[in-house]
């Protein structure tokens, strides 16, 4: 089953601390190239992500932005009272020693609260439980990837198969043209030979070497063969192997191969013009080859 490398996914996770929303990404890449955007307290699970995602996308571009956004309750800065109450002892007995009276409360209150570890802030971490939970949201986040890669996968294979029958159709309408075609090539060489003396029926067995070398060295039989298994080959690749994108590559090199040989060797226009159709519909298939796993 051919899939894109093309996906998105999304999954949100309450953890009843903490609310997270995961995002997934993939655009078409030669190889993996993982890309993650996610908070400080998370970064010791960075290997274990990036090992997640190599495994089960595979290839492509992969980008993971993880958001989260704290319970209110658990948001809230708390007064360290005990530090707090310090500083205010410490600050009472400095104004007795140096005979300065305290007579603004709020802004000695005002100073305590910027002091160091007066107000404190929740603490960035995650409990093993929660991280459980949020793994469970990632991979979830990593099927609808593959959902969404699956669909366009579909429609992918739908318009490979077409062009590849296309390709093996304009084949057989290469036949038609080809008794003709010897034909001409037959008389080329008579004419030619013509131009140059008139002694050609002394010579009869250099006539029909110089034929049978040219017309040989102009068979496409061999091409014609060639092109229709690639095609073949092609279509049944698509088939029966998981992740095909590479492999279909260079099954489009072979059949490029024996479709340039075959335009090279025609010798024809009516072949020629069947030819350049062929390589239309391979180009067209080198492109959508970008985007497959």
């Amino acid at each position: 089953m051919i899939k894109s490398m093309t996906g998105f996914g999304k999954q949100l996770v309450n953890t009843g601390n903490n609310s997270y929303q995961v995002e997934i990404r993939t655009l078409n890449s030669k190889q993996v190239d993982v890309n993650l955007r996610i908070p400080f307290f998370l970064k010791e699970f960075e290997l274990e992500i990036r090992n997640m995602l190599n495994k089960s996308l595979v290839r492509g571009k992969i980008d993971l932005n993880i958001t989260n956004e704290k319970a209110t309750a658990n948001t809230i800065p708390s007064i360290n009272q005990s530090v707090a109450n310090h500083y205010f002892k410490e600050i009472k007995n400095l104004s007795q020693t140096i005979d300065i009276k305290l007579s603004n409360p709020g802004e000695v209150l005002s100073m305590i609260l910027k002091m160091p570890d007066v107000l404190t802030s929740p603490d960035d971490s995650i409990e093993q439980e929660e991280w459980k939970q949020l793994k469970e949201g990632i991979e979830l986040a990593i099927e609808r990837v593959n959902e969404f890669r699956q669909t366009e996968g579909q429609a992918l294979s739908d318009d490979l198969n077409k062009r590849i029958v296309s390709i093996a159709e304009l084949l057989k309408q290469v036949e038609p043209f080809e008794p003709e075609r010897a034909i001409r090539i037959k008389e080329r060489i008579k004419n030619n030979l013509n131009n140059f003396g008139n002694d050609i029926q002394q010579d009869k067995n250099r006539l029909e070497q110089e034929m049978i070398y040219y017309i040989e060295k102009l068979d496409i039989s061999e091409e014609k063969v060639r092109l229709k298994k690639h095609c073949e080959y092609f279509l049944e690749t698509m088939d029966t192997t998981e992740f095909p994108g590479k492999k279909l590559g260079f099954i489009s090199q072979e059949i490029g191969r024996e479709i340039n040989t075959m335009g090279a060797k025609a010798n024809d226009a009516d072949i020629q013009k069947i030819v350049v159709l062929m390589k239309d519909e391979l180009e067209k298939i080198k492109e959508q080859l970008f985007n497959i796993l």
